[in-house]
Formats: structure tokens, C-alpha cells, sequence
């Protein structure tokens, strides 16, 4: 299943460049929902008894019902309906993956016999509170992004999460982690997050994107050893700092932000992708520092004052012949 993707585009990043999952705009436009109207369940599918597979997106509908011979079943997906509640799932003790994508649901409920449910999925909905999700102990991925959620709670349990994508909340502070110890990649962007804190036990974190959130400071990252990519675009970071410890970073974002000096970065001998963009950097003897990340193949330094140089390309080749690409635009 795709990552979910965030409804505005909060990227600090030049628009050509790769997106992470949180910067992605929708992949589908549905039509509103007051140009729709609402159909039945029993008059968009018919049923197979041994079917594993049910695929029920844009289908309008209006209410779960009637899957009840559906014993095998492992995907059902709703993604782009109008669903108001998540109900009449309890005989689908079998179902491993839920998309409930972009719908009308308003709370977490009625999963507690989905015992081996490894995959969910309820972005863009109306969630106000992370609840009910207590016998769900099997999950690996959940998606809550887009939706109106304040705190990180009753999640602790999950232990088997790999991957939880919690960006465009109202988040305003990370907490409640620490027993997720097996967490890979965790998506906070879009959020009113004001510090970076309470991390230290997810040693085994390889993603953590925090763009698009209030910092103004890098710190605290000093447990996550295998980090390798951090998105911290579009935020008030002032300094390059603090990053001694994440050695195996092969992408750094720190687009969109109020640095003036490159810094502190020789050391990540992995690092691949540097993003720059949109920030106040101004004097060309800092750039030289990437000459020792020899691994590097991607700079965004654009809207910098040092871009407006009419040798700015010729230049930034020359301080990093290696380079293969210079903004969004090939090197020849």
C-alpha cells in the first residue's frame, strides 16, 4: 500500500525534486461530498464467499454492511467513500489490511476483533483522538495523517509498529513513544511541533520527518544511529548542528528555514541528497565544507542569495565535481 499523502503541499523543497510521502499532494481529487450521493453497499458489490481481495473504493458508499460471508477476507478497501462509522467489521477476524482513506469517520471504534489486522489505514477523516486500538497488537503500518488529532496516545502497546504516519495533525509536542522500539520510519510533518524530544528509544528509526512544523533548533538525535533520512524543511532552524551521532544520513532537508552557514555536515560520509533551498546562505566559502561528502550527488541551494551569482552552477561544479545534479536540473 502507498504511503498516505498530505491534501497541501508543505514541501520547503524545490517542487522537481523527490517528494516524501507527507508532501505528496492526494492522489485522487474525489467530487464533494454534497455532489454525492449516497449508495448502498449491496449495490456495488457482489459478494464472494471466498474472496481475500474486496476493492470498494469511490463507490459512494454510506455505511458498512453486509460482508458478513466474506470470512476470508485479508484487504478491504474504502478509500474515497462516504462512510460516517467504522462498524460491522467484527466477523472479519481474518482481514490483515484496512483503507478507510478519506472518508467522513469521526472516531476510532469497533476493531476489536480485528485481532490480525497488520495494516490500517484512516487518513483524512475527522479523528480527534487515537483510541480503541487496544487489541490491534499485530499492526505494523498505521495511518492517521490528515486528520484532527492533538495528542500521541494508547499506542504505546503496539510494538510491532514499523511505520506511523501521524503528519497534518495538531500535534504540539512528540511523546509516548518510547515503547515503539521497532519503529523505522515515523511521519510528523504539518503539525505545531515545537521541539524535537523524546526519541532516544527509537534506535532503530531510519525516517523522521518533522517539516512543516514550529523548530527552531536540531538536538536531541543523538540515540538514532541509523537514521538515514531527515526532513526538517520549513521550520525556523537557524544553525546546522547536532548531527554528530547520525552518521548514516544519506538525505538531508533542511529547506526553507533561516540558516546562513553550511556546517557541521563533513562527517556524514553517506550523505547523497543535501536540500538548501529557500535559505540565507550568502557566502560562498561555506559551500567548500561539501567537498568532503563524497558520496554526494544532489544540492538544492536555490533561492539563496549565493544562487543569484550569474556562476553559480559553474561554481558549485567546481567546489563538487561529483555532483550529478544541481537544483532540479541535471548536471552535464
Amino acid at each position: 500500500m502507498s504511503e498516505n499523502k498530505q491534501p497541501e503541499d508543505c514541501s520547503a523543497m524545490a517542487e522537481d525534486r523527490p517528494l516524501t510521502p507527507e508532501e505528496e499532494p492526494a492522489q485522487e481529487e474525489p467530487p464533494k461530498p454534497e455532489d454525492m450521493q449516497v449508495v448502498k453497499m449491496e449495490d456495488v458489490i457482489t459478494i464472494d464467499p471466498d474472496a481475500t481481495d474486496v476493492d470498494l473504493n469511490h463507490g459512494r458508499i454510506g455505511k458498512i454492511e453486509r460482508l458478513e460471508p466474506l470470512v476470508n477476507l485479508e484487504r478491504l478497501y474504502l478509500r474515497w467513500n462516504l462512510i460516517k462509522k467504522i462498524e460491522n467489521l467484527d466477523h472479519l477476524i481474518a482481514l490483515q489490511e484496512l483503507e478507510l482513506y478519506d472518508n467522513q469517520i469521526t472516531k476510532l471504534e469497533n476493531l476489536d476483533n480485528l485481532v490480525n489486522l497488520e495494516v490500517l489505514d484512516i487518513s483524512f477523516n475527522r479523528i480527534h483522538k487515537i483510541e480503541n486500538l487496544d487489541r490491534l497488537v499485530k499492526l505494523s503500518k498505521l495511518y492517521l495523517c490528515a486528520n484532527k488529532i492533538s495528542v500521541i496516545e494508547n499506542i504505546g502497546h503496539l510494538s510491532n509498529l514499523t511505520m506511523l504516519e501521524l503528519g497534518d495533525n495538531k500535534l504540539r509536542k512528540i511523546q509516548h513513544l518510547d515503547t515503539l522500539t521497532n519503529l523505522t520510519k515515523l511521519y510528523l510533518g504539518k503539525n505545531k511541533i515545537t521541539k524535537i524530544e523524546n526519541l532516544d528509544k527509537l534506535v532503530n528509526l531510519e525516517c523522521l520527518s518533522l517539516q512543516c512544523n514550529r523548530l527552531v533548533k536540531i538536538e536531541n538525535l543523538d540515540k538514532l544511529v541509523n537514521l538515514t533520512e531527515l526532513y526538517l524543511s520549513e521550520n525556523g532552524i537557524e544553525k546546522i548542528e547536532n548531527l554528530d551521532h547520525n552518521k548514516q544520513l544519506d538525505t538531508l532537508d533542511l529547506a526553507k528555514n533561516r540558516i546562513k552557514t553550511i556546517e557541521n555536515v563533513a562527517h556524514l560520509e553517506c550523505l547523497e541528497e543535501f536540500w538548501m533551498n529557500d535559505n540565507s546562505v550568502s557566502d560562498w566559502t561555506c559551500v567548500d565544507v561539501l567537498a568532503a561528502n563524497k558520496k554526494l550527488a544532489t544540492v538544492y541551494l536555490e533561492r539563496n542569495p549565493i544562487a543569484s551569482d550569474s556562476t553559480y552552477r559553474k561554481k558549485l561544479k567546481l567546489a563538487i565535481p561529483w555532483l550529478t545534479q544541481i537544483d532540479a536540473t541535471l548536471c552535464r
